[in-house]
C-alpha cells in the first residue's frame, strides 16, 4: 500500500509530501510529477517518483495499486478542461481499486466560476463509487502574501471584495489536513469545509501590513471591472483576471467565510494566523 500524491512538486503537493515524510516511511509515498528533475530532492529521501500528466490518460496506466490512498491535487490549467483532467485520475484510481481518493476542492459556499470545475469533479468522484474525501479548501494566505511587491510599491491593497471577509489559512495548514486524512481512518465518503479559524477583511489586512512594515498602506476597494483592468494591465491574461475578480465578488458576498472549524479539528491545532503569514513573507 502506498500513499500517492499528484502534483507533488506544486505549492500544496510539496507541503503534503514533506509532512508525510514525518508520519510514514518514505518508501510508502509515491510522488506523481510531470517533471522528475523537480522531484530530485524527494527521490533522494527515498520517495518513489512516478511521471504522469493529467493531459495524458495513458500515463496513469498501472500507476495506482489496490489499497492505495490517493490525493488528487486539483490542476491549475484553467484552459484545458480541469474536470476531464481530474476524471483521468479518478478513472485510473477506480480501475486499480484504491481504498481512498481525497480531492482538493473548494468550499461549497463558493459560487464564483473558479468553483465550477470543483463541483464538476466532485460529481464525477462521488458517482464513480471510489471511496472519497472532499477537502474543500478555502483561500490560502499565500494568495496574498506571495504577491506583496505591488502592494508595497503602491502602499495599497486593491480588491473588489468590498467589506467581505476571508477565512484563509496557510498552505501548510491545508496540507496538514490532507496528511491527517491520508494517514488516518474513518474519512471515507466525507466532505470537510476547510478554512482558517479567524476571518479577516481587506481593511484589516491593510492595517496588518501597515503595522508590520511601518508604512501607511490603504485598502482601495474597486469594482470588478476595474480590478480586471488593473490585473490585465499587470500582465494577467483576461480570462484568469475575470476569474479572480469573480472570487472577489464572492468574498464580498461572504462566500469565503468558512464556519465550523473542520480545518483546526483535522490538524489538531489552531490554524496559522494571517499576521504570521505576513511576517514570514516580509522576512523572505
Amino acid at each position: 500500500m502506498s500513499i500517492v500524491v499528484t502534483g507533488a512538486t506544486g505549492h500544496l503537493g510539496r507541503h503534503v509530501v514533506e509532512q508525510l515524510l514525518d508520519k510514514v516511511p518514505a518508501g510508502q509515498i509515491t510522488a506523481v510529477v510531470r517533471t522528475p528533475d523537480k522531484a530530485a530532492g524527494l527521490a533522494e529521501q527515498g520517495v518513489r517518483i512516478a511521471v504522469a500528466d493529467y493531459n495524458d490518460p495513458s500515463s496513469f496506466d498501472g500507476l495506482f495499486a489496490a489499497g492505495d490512498k490517493v490525493l488528487l491535487v486539483s490542476g491549475n490549467e484553467f484552459d484545458k478542461g480541469r474536470v476531464q483532467q481530474h476524471t483521468v485520475v479518478i478513472e485510473a484510481a477506480k480501475a486499480a481499486g484504491v481504498s481512498l481518493l481525497a480531492y482538493t476542492s473548494a468550499p461549497s459556499s463558493l459560487t464564483a466560476a473558479l468553483a465550477d470545475d470543483h463541483r464538476g469533479t466532485e460529481k464525477v468522484l462521488v458517482d464513480s463509487g471510489v471511496p472519497y474525501t472532499l477537502l474543500r479548501n478555502g483561500w490560502y494566505h499565500e494568495n496574498y502574501t506571495e504577491n506583496l511587491a505591488p502592494v508595497l510599491a503602491h502602499d495599497a491593497v486593491v480588491a473588489a471584495a468590498g467589506d467581505g471577509r476571508v477565512s484563509s489559512a496557510s498552505r501548510a495548514d491545508y496540507a496538514a489536513a490532507a496528511v491527517a486524512v491520508l494517514t488516518g481512518d474513518g474519512h471515507e465518503n466525507t466532505a470537510y469545509e476547510l478554512g482558517g479559524d479567524t476571518a479577516w477583511s481587506f481593511a484589516e489586512y491593510a492595517a496588518e501590513l501597515s503595522r508590520q512594515t511601518g508604512k501607511d498602506i490603504a485598502y482601495n476597494a474597486v469594482s470588478p471591472e476595474a480590478l480586471v483592468a488593473i490585473l490585465t494591465g499587470a500582465g494577467v491574461p483576461e480570462p484568469f483576471a475575470r476569474i479572480l475578480a469573480g472570487v472577489d465578488v464572492s468574498i464580498g458576498q461572504g462566500e469565503l467565510v468558512v464556519p465550523g472549524g473542520d480545518l483546526s479539528r483535522l490538524i489538531g491545532r489552531p490554524t496559522t494566523p494571517l499576521s504570521e503569514a505576513v511576517a514570514t513573507a516580509l522576512e523572505g
